[in-house]
């Protein structure tokens, strides 16, 4: 594999509130076109990793080298412009706006630009927005519906629609069917499929073993703030994972290499 495979790479990533050691020496790579878990408990450092590489926090120390360099992301509009884009749990939607209004927030298509004033360009949002949902297999009958009226699967559709619209390189997924049931997890997961089929890179948070299976091609567990196991899907099994999420399995032999 040559470097330039990898599309995403963090050298002893690490991330302390005060003496709280929320992140340790975290080192990982993603190479293009795969889908790779992170998995891990409560705690364990998931959230906190996301949060370095997308820029919503600053890593205490460490490097994250992005499509071929090193970055240093002052804020999550950086890593977005980079090519970066992650739906978190809390999705990030307007509910009083439409489909199109949503998946183009804050990056509005202007059709004429008046100074203090400007007029939306709608018929190129709405246009835009169709291909979006073609290209993701997600299915809205009515994009003027609001979000406020829509259920949760959609609203998670929608926001996964906008992320793999403008991430250009790399799209990041927190628990995206957490809240959702068996109907609407089965239309976010097909969404993932059509990601991997189209050679997106992604990265899956989720605590969804039977999904963690059918949809990655790698799992890192998270235990206290270190990566303790890097395990291809087709060589583990559920019991390893979880063996390694509660420490029967200590994965020290990961952590020095790691190192």
């Amino acid at each position: 594999m040559s470097m330039s495979d990898i599309v995403l790479r963090t050298e002893g990533l690490t991330k302390h509130y005060g003496g709280v050691r929320a992140l340790e020496n975290a080192t990982f790579e993603l190479r293009k076109g795969e889908h790779v878990a992170i998995m891990g408990d409560n705690g364990a450092g998931k959230s906190t990793f996301v949060r370095q590489i997308t820029g919503v926090e600053q890593p205490t120390r460490g490097k994250i080298i992005f499509d071929g360099r090193e970055v240093h992301f002052a804020g999550p509009l950086d890593a977005r412009e980079a090519g970066i884009e992650a739906v978190f749990q809390n999705l990030a939607l307007a509910d009083d706006l439409d489909v199109p209004s949503n998946l183009f927030l804050g990056r509005e298509k202007i059709k004429w630009n008046l100074g203090p004033f400007s007029i939306l360009d709608r018929k190129a949002m709405r246009e835009a927005t169709r291909k979006a949902l073609e290209r993701t297999a997600v299915k809205i009958p009515n994009l003027a519906s609001t979000i406020r009226n829509m259920s949760g699967g959609q609203r998670q559709c929608v926001a996964i629609a906008r992320t793999a619209t403008f991430a250009s390189k790399l799209i990041i997924m927190d628990e995206p069917t957490a809240a959702l049931g068996v109907q609407e997890t089965a239309q976010v997961e097909n969404i993932v499929r059509t990601l991997k089929a189209a050679g997106e890179p992604l990265i899956l948070i989720s605590h969804n073993m039977r999904q963690v299976f059918d949809l990655v091609d790698r799992i890192v567990v998270f235990r206290r703030g270190r990566i303790v196991a890097n395990l291809s899907k087709s060589e583990t099994s559920g019991e390893d994972v979880v063996a390694y999420i509660t420490g029967a399995k200590t994965g020290a032999e990961y952590s020095d290499s790691a190192a």
